[in-house]
């Protein structure tokens, strides 16, 4: 007999408040009354054989960086919030998943302000990864993956500007995925580039992302379209983004590739739009600005209570002209445009979510450290975010080696049939 959604609340409740494990790093805020009442009336309509759809008594989790009304959002931050009112309303996907009967339990801990792609944080302790607690759990969203790994929640959402629910995803062993910008609405969601962010969830399953992302978009969730591999083109894409990867992906993603080939169609692609996007980047990029417009009040008049490495990342953005900020956005039209026809030749592109597996907090425990291992964590998650199309990351776990993550990246709005193809996979791989 399937648990009750109460029944399941309690145990997520039991591993968040377990002093043994990562609840108080995970979790920053905890929702125990309002959820109890939430599952009660999930599991009510259900008896009454009127359940509201698939998320109805489903135990999620929000990113720290959501409005939840009547409270202040902290965005990860202990500076960001005595500077701000409460929010007057919940964020716009809040309000779709409570409509869609979620249960929201908890508001999850993160890189502050959004910005690295390890998910460490100095103000309210950094969760340690359910792999490996001396490891980190990646960025941003990092709360929503060890919260989903350790069976806090069943789904968690986060967002993702340059990889932040799918490196969180790849490093702890769930999915983790970003969808196309337009398809899931901001409102209420703190920014961290107005151009880039992006909502998604992380979750055990692409069944669960998937139904979370159509609540999240305003749709009816169904069952996502069976999708037989052999009518899959498979692009094998080349290039940086399969080189210099450690033992661990090394090994996992060729294994991967194996499982998969006798049921697909691949072809080695080269992404010659990775040019555009280098050369937006050589001139400032797009969310280094943004982000220091954002912040350059707060770090003028408070910066010292700004976790160092994101304040040093901000600042870099400091002198960036608006003329080198347009013609990067401008690159990126060109960019899109070009990275769109790559689609024309096949359904979805493949590579590692990220050349590494998560790394110990030492490694990151020096300004030095952590910047050469956040560029390698963000390195092939980020370009997806600057072409504006939608990918997922799948887990890759042989034998007891560290987790590490399948990105399958698909065309600008096409998140249905992405997520109808990782499905498949996923079946395949046997995760």
């Amino acid at each position: 007999m399937t648990q009750s959604s109460r029944d399941r609340l309690e145990q997520a409740l039991n591993r968040i408040s377990d002093p043994k494990g990562e609840g108080a790093r995970a979790c920053l805020t905890i929702y125990a009354d309002a959820a109890r009442k939430a599952a009660d009336a999930a599991d009510a309509r259900t008896k009454s054989g009127t359940p509201l759809g698939p998320l109805d008594g489903a135990i999620v989790t929000v990113k720290d960086l959501f409005d939840i009304k009547g409270e202040v959002t902290r965005a990860g931050s202990r500076v960001l919030p005595t500077r701000s009112k409460p929010a007057v309303a919940d964020a716009a996907i809040v309000t779709r998943l409570r409509e869609a009967g979620a249960v929201i339990v908890a508001k999850t801990n993160m890189t502050e302000f959004a910005y690295s792609g390890l998910g460490a944080n100095p103000h309210f302790g950094t969760p340690g990864n359910p792999a490996d607690r001396k490891r980190v759990p990646g960025g941003s969203s990092s709360g929503a993956a060890v919260a989903v790994a350790d069976g806090m929640c069943e789904i968690g959402i986060g967002s993702d500007t340059g990889g932040s629910t799918r490196i969180p995803a790849a490093f702890c062993g769930v999915t983790g995925f970003k969808p196309t910008v337009k398809r899931v609405p901001r409102t209420g969601a703190f920014p961290l580039s107005f151009t880039l962010d992006s909502v998604g969830p992380i979750a055990r399953s692409v069944a669960d992302c998937a139904n979370a992302d159509a609540v999240m978009a305003g749709e009816t969730p169904s069952p996502l379209a069976t999708v037989d591999l052999k009518g899959v083109r498979a692009g094998f894409a080349q290039g940086y983004v399969i080189e210099g990867l450690d033992e661990t992906v090394g090994k996992a993603f060729p294994q991967a590739l194996a499982k998969l080939a006798p049921h697909w169609k691949g072809s080695d692609i080269r992404l010659d739009a990775l040019d555009i996007m280098h050369a937006a980047n050589a001139r400032g990029g797009i969310a280094p600005p943004e982000a220091y417009a954002i912040h350059r009040e707060l770090l003028a008049e408070a910066g010292e209570g700004v976790d160092p490495n994101v304040r040093a990342r901000l600042l870099r953005s400091a002198n960036v002209s608006a003329a080198d900020y347009i013609l990067a956005m401008r690159d990126r039209e060109r960019g899109i445009a070009q990275m769109d026809t790559v689609f024309d030749k096949v359904d979805v592109l493949v590579m590692p979510t990220t050349p590494i597996v998560a790394p110990t907090m030492d490694e990151v425990s020096t300004a030095e450290g952590f910047t050469a291992k956040n560029t390698l964590a963000l390195r092939n998650t980020a370009i997806w975010n600057f072409f504006d199309v939608c990918a997922i990351s799948l887990p890759m776990r042989f034998g007891n080696a560290l987790p590490c993550g399948l990105m399958l990246v698909g065309r600008h709005g096409e998140d249905r049939k992405l997520l109808a193809i990782a499905a498949a996979v996923e079946r395949q791989l046997g995760v």
